[in-house]
């Protein structure tokens, strides 16, 4: 039976396959700019210049190749700390530089390359490594650079950190140096090595990578913080959702700071550096900065909305 319609009908039709044509457009152009390659090796010329022309950022992923217990990767710190970077590229814009394996010290475990000796906050490789890398990606037009380190032992964070505070000085743009787990520190998330931080951040970005069936029985070789069996990828998502969206903040926002902004960043990313540095000495002297960590909970969402001023006098506690 041939069925016929009114024009009011046709209308209606119409107008309905209209709607959802331009709602599934828009989730269709949301889910585009999701996929958005953000990689810079992978971009040409052209796309690296209309990338920088939307939003002057670049990232910089760190890591090395360590030992991450027996049931990571020895690739969690470099891996982890890019797709973090890509996925804030995404949703902010900028671009993304392929990450650097290599850093300061690392766990006396074996397929550890340590390039550094541990506690070595001068570093003879990472340092002028990461100078020069500044040099070269603000003399290619990026306005901003944030550098996230996937690998964090102290004298690793204070090179790093120490470093982008020289360079924002020297090169008059923002350049951040963090681990990433200082943006989420108010998820309790406060830095461990193959518990349950890094553990449930790659059960959600790399689930193919992690098999808890091969840990056995505590005490784990090579594993310090909460135990990596509570790990679990929703608590990876809701990691990786509040570091991402801060980085994507920060990569949006950095490029337009005007130098009062800048040098008040500058000013307490420094304070950071120099509590670090003058930390009493002792067994393990460089980390003793770390002692009140949780008085710097909230350094994500300061950071991210510009609170520099709240960082400066949270330093002054730890």
């Amino acid at each position: 039976m041939t069925r016929r319609f009114g024009r009011r009908q046709l209308l209606g039709a119409a107008a309905t396959g209209a709607l959802l044509g331009s709602q599934s457009g828009t989730a269709r152009d949301a889910e585009v700019g999701s996929r958005r390659e953000v990689r810079l090796e992978f971009l040409r010329p052209r796309e690296i210049e209309e990338a920088r022309a939307a939003c002057s950022t670049v990232f910089q992923p760190l890591g090395t190749v360590e030992w991450h217990g027996v049931h990571n990767v020895v690739g969690v710190d470099a891996v982890k700390a890019h797709a973090l970077c890509v996925r804030a590229a995404q949703r902010g814009g900028g671009v993304v530089s392929p990450p650097l394996y290599g850093g300061v010290g690392g766990m006396n475990e074996p397929h550890t390359f340590i390039m550094d000796p541990e506690d070595d906050v001068f570093s003879r490789l990472l340092r002028p490594w990461l100078e020069q890398l500044c040099r070269e990606m603000a003399r290619d037009g990026f306005k901003a650079i944030i550098i996230l380190t996937g690998h964090y032992g102290a004298a690793q964070q204070i090179v790093v950190r120490e470093a982008a505070v020289r360079m924002s000085r020297a090169l008059a743009i923002p350049v951040l140096g963090t681990p990433e787990y200082w943006l989420a520190l108010d998820e309790g998330y406060t830095g461990d090595h193959a518990a349950w931080g890094e553990t449930s951040l790659m059960m959600h970005l790399f689930p193919e990578t992690v098999d808890l069936t091969r840990l056995g029985d505590p005490p784990y070789k090579g594993v310090a913080g909460r135990d990596p069996k509570e790990s679990s990828a929703l608590d990876g998502r809701r990691l990786t959702d509040t570091i991402v969206s801060r980085l994507a903040a920060l990569a949006q926002k950095m490029p337009t700071w005007d130098y009062e902004t800048l040098d008040r960043f500058v000013e307490a990313e420094a304070s950071l550096v120099a509590k670090q540095l003058a930390a009493p000495r002792g067994k393990n002297p460089v980390w003793a900065a770390w002692r009140n960590l949780n008085v710097m909970r909230d350094y994500g969402r300061w950071l991210a909305d510009g609170e520099f001023d709240a960082i400066k006098a949270a330093v002054a506690r730890l």
